[in-house]
């Protein structure tokens, strides 16, 4: 039975790649490097994360979910701080900070996803956490697993159709928490029914500065936990601020949400993830039982030194020839 889930079904599992490789190269020293000299201590990193959540979740489906638009202008017209802090002041415009070191890894790191044959999945216009809201949103088969540091995700938690739960490797791999409605009601103070889509209004007034949002001035997490657990929808909670006879709202509490009126009226799209989103597959996501291209894999791993870490995936994707 995979834990998390309840199920002895195999899951469907959605990588959210950039967090995978962008911790990988703070968590694996940048002096590991291929016979040329480039930096691989992300690809190698993010290689080993893959094989050990293919090894210990056991999927029979997987996506490696990408950022093809890291700042969407959907996000930036309703929101124009979105992100703000992470714009490179000295590259081309709307350019992220991207280490150098880190930047140069990324092809290398979908090279070799192609090579050993596993699915990438992106849509233009939309953030990874957007191709992941709309991949849980359409899966109505298998229950999905969602591996990702960013807690942004936790509001795709559900039962039904198919339960979704998060891998959250805020912590590192070895220290995952699998998320799902119970312990996101549990952690965040919220009722288990809506859990994950609390967890977004949650977010939407106690903000977040790693992604340039502002909240609610004089709204904490435990306070935003306690306003969105009384209503049944965001809806509900802004047609609140205004009918001053709606006891579910206190005075202090309504006059600081009626100060953020205009935020409050711009922040959804902005924090929930798309449901909707044009998702293009590079191919079909079943795990595959031996690399696409054998040949291919091998020239990478000498090429970039990677033996170590393309051995421990070939063996995760084919276990049974391992050794």
């Amino acid at each position: 039975m995979l834990a998390g889930c309840g199920t002895v079904t195999a899951p469907l599992l959605l990588l959210d790649a950039a967090s995978m490789y962008f911790r990988a190269f703070f968590g694996v020293p940048d002096t590991l490097t291929a016979p040329d000299g480039t930096p691989v201590n992300a690809v190698r990193g993010f290689t080993d994360m893959v094989a050990r959540v293919l090894t210990d979740r056991r999927p029979s489906r997987v996506v490696a979910c990408l950022d093809l638009d890291w700042r969407p202008a959907f996000r930036v017209k309703a929101l124009p701080s979105y992100k703000t802090h992470r714009l490179a002041g000295g590259g081309p415009p709307g350019a992220e900070i991207v280490p150098d070191r880190l930047a140069v890894q990324v092809p290398i790191l979908l090279d070799v996803l192609a090579a050993a044959g596993i699915a990438t999945a992106g849509a233009t216009g939309y953030e990874a956490d957007d191709v992941i809201g709309t991949l849980v949103a359409t899966e109505d088969t298998d229950p999905v697993e969602v591996v990702s540091g960013d807690r942004d995700l936790l509001q795709v938690v559900r039962e039904k159709p198919t339960p979704v739960r998060v891998v959250y490797i805020g912590r590192g791999l070895a220290k995952a928490e699998v998320m799902g409605p119970a312990e996101v009601a549990a952690k965040y103070g919220l009722p288990v029914k809506r859990a994950g889509e609390l967890y977004a209004e949650l977010a939407m007034l106690r903000g977040d500065p790693s992604d340039g949002l502002p909240g609610v001035p004089g709204v904490g997490e435990k306070t935003a936990a306690s306003v969105v657990s009384k209503f049944d929808s965001w809806a509900e909670l802004q047609g609140a601020v205004t009918d001053t006879s709606d006891r579910r709202l206190t005075a202090p509490v309504r006059n600081k949400l009626a100060a953020a009126a205009e935020y409050l009226g711009v922040i959804e799209p902005v924090v929930r993830v798309a449901k909707d989103a044009p998702v293009r597959m590079s191919r079909p996501d079943v795990v595959p039982s031996t690399p696409a291209d054998p040949d291919r894999l091998e020239e990478l791993s000498e090429r970039w030194g990677l033996s170590g870490s393309v051995d421990r995936l070939r063996a995760a994707i084919s276990p049974d020839d391992a050794g």
